[in-house]
């Protein structure tokens, strides 16, 4: 069942590969124009998704290898560009026919894609805005920010959920690369109880925000 069908866009979710990795699948229903985003594992299943649909592009929120293991096979297969932040494509085995920043759009049909660049979890992840509906990659999941390697990468990936993801209304729907969706109001609650209390200047790792 979709996650998502009204009147504008259908949104459905494929739970793909060893780390369950999330897939997504956006159509636009006016012109069944549709985009995936992430290319965890089992590219037939996510072509078998698109069925009906004309595919238009793969969206990478970031190049770790649990979202990005059939991204070769894929791109062969529906012979659609693929897109991601420039700091994000130097490792991919397949390079990306448009380099995205912060502040670009992308037209799928009659509805708009806003990216929103968010390091953090990587230097050049990326969220992707369809109106109410965000798909957010590794950056925050319901409970937490995405995992980070260093102090410095912690406060990057703070600085983006606070300044890029809680600036958007509450009712927005967040759609993560891991696990159950949330909403900004949910997540901006979460990370209240974290921010009300003191911490250390040496947090990374896997956080979350009641820890």
């Amino acid at each position: 069942m979709a996650m998502i069908n009204n009147n504008d866009v259908f949104i459905d979710r494929l739970t793909l590969g060893h780390y369950q990795t999330n897939a997504y699948i956006a159509v636009c229903l006016k012109t069944k124009e549709s985009l995936v985003v992430d290319a965890p594992a089992r590219a037939a299943d996510i072509i078998a998704s698109l069925k009906g649909t004309k595919p238009r592009y793969i969206l990478l929120t970031h190049d770790h290898f649990d979202h990005t293991g059939v991204i070769v096979s894929l791109r062969s297969r529906l012979k659609v560009p693929l897109a991601a932040h420039l700091l994000d494509s130097l490792q991919l085995k397949t390079p990306p026919e448009i380099l995205l920043k912060d502040g670009d759009s992308l037209k799928l049909g009659n509805l708009e894609i806003q990216v929103i660049h968010t390091p953090g979890h990587t230097p050049g992840s990326l969220c992707f805005r369809i109106g109410q509906y965000v798909f957010v990659g590794d950056t925050i999941f319901p409970g937490g920010p995405g995992h980070t390697e260093t102090p410095e990468d912690f406060q990057r990936i703070l600085k983006s959920i606070t300044e890029k993801i809680f600036c958007l209304p509450n009712d927005t729907v967040l759609f993560p690369g891991h696990g159950d969706s949330t909403t900004v109001k949910r997540a901006r609650e979460e990370y209240a109880a974290f921010a009300s209390r003191p911490r250390g200047t040496d947090i990374c790792g896997d956080v979350t925000w009641l820890m």
